[in-house]
């Protein structure tokens, strides 16, 4: 398969609205790939099947190469190309992957070569589209959606997936297990309206939402893997995580949780200090304290599809109560009310209110785990940054903030903040934003999607000033979010959500 086809496919979704048009677009495609759907699936999902291949974006900016003039690579050359530039190490190898990216710059056309400088630095971000390639697998395949989610599920993988489903239809796709040290997508909460409301599902679990990093663990035996919400493994920089977990009551786990770091009196420090352990190489003074809160496999039985109430029993017997999450079983609405309280007495954010009743839904965000705050927040793209007047001069200051098009277009602009920045924020951003500049004019630097925001607000408008038609009210900086990446930002159909309801 030519590696045009590919990039016309990519503009072809990116220019139309209609969820139905990117499908038919998408599948058509898959259709024609043949052996090189594991390729196609992650060059239009965004990241090559190598992951990062280790050329920055300075790198990649500064190529220059003159196009081709005719449309001659094909998609298992480029991915050949990439799999070298990745493979490449040791000394000299800077020059050497400059070189091999050169070749391959020189045999792309013009659209080839912004096609490849968006994939490898990250900027097509069409892992938003994730939903849109799923639809498209399974009508490519000819097979049922949730059968295609759920393989993915437990995957955690398009590629992967799609193969299964082009090359051995429903069988292959039922093939997929939850395999210890391979993670699957955590199942992520929706907020909340009011603790009332979601205590109104039914029979429900209430429990503490800490102020800390989502982490998933998989034990056999002695063998312990720790890895991020972005299954990202990290398991060398946590040892005491490990150490622990290797002590545990069972042979083989997989547990959902979170990790922290304490003060003395038990009360969280600040998150960006429990991040800066996920970026370690070794051990640090800073301990972490895990929480956890599920337990999706215990002693060779897969709990995925088990219903909360015996997950939570299975996770009693694994880890004993001082691991588990404080919370409340089926409690009175005072005996919530109270849970709450304690919670943001300890220094948390809130509660997460759970059905019992409901199976563990990874990747989603569903009805069934509703999480209550007291103070609204929103996760939002970075798209630029104003440089600052006043005390704030010779800083970039005033975020331009984006939500996510759920259906892969791109980020919709609901807001402009500076309130909440303190001063070492604001000369790291002067520092750091530059490194994903795309370009500038006299008052703003403009970003690559790349950075992460959690913003407070008092609400949402409607406004005529930004495109998605809303505007955010009184919104300020909390802090940024390492441990997600844009696709997991807040969606524009989220902010509008938050709109006050007509009046009548």
């Amino acid at each position: 398969m030519l590696f045009v086809d590919v990039v016309t496919t990519s503009a072809a979704v990116s220019a139309t609205r209609s969820r139905l048009a990117k499908v038919e677009a998408l599948a058509g495609l898959l259709r024609r790939a043949g052996d090189q759907v594991r390729a196609v699936v992650s060059f239009l999902a965004g990241s090559p099947t190598q992951g990062r291949v280790g050329a920055g974006w300075r790198t990649l900016v500064e190529l220059r190469i003159e196009p081709a003039g005719e449309a001659s690579l094909t998609v298992e050359r480029v991915d050949a190309a990439l799999g070298a530039v990745a493979s490449t190490s040791g000394k000299g190898s800077a020059a050497r992957r400059t070189e091999l990216l050169g070749a391959l710059f020189g045999a792309a056309t013009e659209a080839e070569q912004r096609f490849l400088l968006h994939l490898l630095t990250g900027e097509l971000r069409q892992g938003a589209l994730e939903g849109v390639m799923l639809d498209a697998i399974a009508a490519a395949a000819g097979v049922g959606k949730e059968d295609v989610r759920r393989a993915f599920m437990l995957s955690g993988r398009l590629p992967d997936t799609a193969e299964a489903a082009l090359t051995g239809g429903t069988d292959a796709l039922a093939g997929f297990g939850l395999t210890l040290g391979r993670p699957i997508r955590p199942m992520l909460a929706s907020p909340g309206e009011s603790l009332a409301d979601a205590l109104g599902m039914g029979p429900c679990v209430v429990e503490y939402k800490l102020d800390g990093a989502r982490i998933q663990v998989h034990k056999d035996g002695d063998d312990v893997h720790v890895y991020t919400r972005t299954l990202r493994e990290i398991t060398g920089a946590v040892p005491e995580l490990v150490d622990l977990v290797r002590g545990l009551p069972c042979r083989r786990v997989v547990l959902d949780g979170e990790t922290l770091a304490l003060n003395d009196d038990g009360r969280p420090r600040p998150f960006q200090e429990t991040m800066s352990r996920f970026g370690a190489t070794n051990e640090r003074e800073l301990l972490l304290h895990p929480y956890f809160f599920d337990c999706v496999h215990l002693d060779g039985t897969d709990l995925v599809d088990a219903p909360l109430r015996e997950r939570n029993t299975a996770l009693l017997r694994a880890v004993g109560e001082a691991l588990v999450i404080p919370g409340a079983l089926e409690p009175t609405e005072e005996r919530a009310e109270q849970v709450l309280a304690d919670a943001l007495d300890a220094g948390h954010e809130g509660v997460v209110v759970k059905a019992l009743d409901s199976p563990y839904q990874a990747g989603r965000r569903g009805k069934a785990w509703r999480k209550i705050k007291p103070v609204h927040t929103l996760d939002l793209v970075v798209l630029a940054a104003e440089w600052g007047h006043g005390r704030r001069t010779g800083y970039l200051s005033n975020l331009h903030l984006g939500a996510r098009d759920p259906d892969g277009g791109p980020y919709v602009m609901v807001g402009k903040t500076f309130k909440g920045l303190t001063d070492e924020l604001l000369a790291w951003q002067t520092t750091e934003f530059p490194k994903h500049e795309t370009h500038r004019t006299d008052w703003t630097v403009h970003l690559r999607p790349h950075l992460v925001v959690e913003i407070a607000l008092d609400g949402v408008q409607t406004s005529t000033r930004y495109e998605g038609g809303v505007a955010l009210r009184f919104a300020r900086v909390v802090r940024y979010r390492p441990d997600k990446d844009p696709p997991d930002a807040d969606t524009i159909d989220t902010v509008r959500s938050l709109l006050p309801a007509p009046a009548g």
